[in-house]
């Protein structure tokens, strides 16, 4: 997961609103969004390479999603998944409080990441690249996290965000088409405002836009995960081919039931 755009009890009808890119290489093995076999109540991808997934939900309303922090100066080639932080919330029953807590303490053994981990009563935020690391309630609220900290204003990053908070949450039930659009602009930044992370010019660049493109490395998927106040949710996914092309889509409508979240 490279970008995502969460709003969390923001709108007293949408109490939980994501819309997210996960950009890897083409080649990376993984499987799309689906009820896990073994975990029937969790729907996430799957990375084949190391097992993890970057987002995901139950069907009780539990949620996280987790990007990699860009900093190649300091990647540690033996570090554990950092998608196991995402599949082991999903697949467990502590609070997003102590789960958070949890990583908060644990976290210098990966590499760099940010999860968002909640359900649909609180959220926690971890950057483990973050000073000081510690889990961080998030108020209601629209948050966007790409590849550096938690609302750090990218160009990437404002670009999504000014978009989806003119979105009106009220035509999600109608149709998802229009943040699927708005997910897919391959619009890439001027070079005065791109970030300086360690990884040339023209890499910069190609990752800037919201929405990449290239034959090695882009956008694989875009995911929008919506809950209404009536219980009704759906958890939507499209796959890209290299070219940007839309390959297929998945769609998991459910209830969640509030006695159990």
């Amino acid at each position: 997961m490279c970008i995502a755009y969460v709003a969390i009890q923001a709108d007293p009808d949408w109490p939980l609103f994501i819309a997210a890119n996960r950009d890897e290489f083409h080649n990376r093995p993984s499987l799309p969004a689906a009820p896990w076999p073994e975990h029937p109540d969790v729907i996430a991808g799957i990375d084949c390479q190391a097992l993890g997934t970057w987002l995901g939900m139950t069907r009780q309303g539990r949620f996280a999603l987790l990007t990699n922090y860009r900093d190649p100066a300091s990647i540690m080639p033996n570090a554990p998944s950092r998608g196991e932080l995402v599949g082991s919330y999903l697949t467990g029953q502590d609070s997003p409080a102590h789960y958070a807590q949890q990583v908060a303490e644990t976290g210098s053994s990966y590499n760099g990441f940010n999860l968002i981990a909640g359900d649909l009563n609180q959220a926690f935020y971890v950057g483990n690249r973050a000073a000081p690391v510690q889990a961080q309630a998030l108020a209601p609220g629209r948050y966007v996290i790409s590849n550096h900290l938690l609302d750090t204003p990218w160009p990437k990053a404002e670009r999504l965000r000014l978009a989806l908070d003119l979105y009106p949450l009220d035509q999600l039930k109608e149709s998802l088409t229009a943040v699927f659009d708005i997910l897919k602009d391959n619009t890439q930044a001027a070079d005065h405002t791109l970030p300086s992370t360690g990884i040339p010019l023209d890499r910069e660049r190609l990752l800037s836009s919201p929405f990449i493109i290239s034959p090695n490395y882009g956008t694989r998927c875009s995911t929008i995960i919506a809950v209404h106040a009536s219980g009704w949710a759906i958890f939507s996914e499209i796959s890209y081919s290299p070219e940007g092309i839309a390959i297929e889509r998945h769609d998991w409508p459910f209830d969640i039931d509030p006695q159990s979240t």
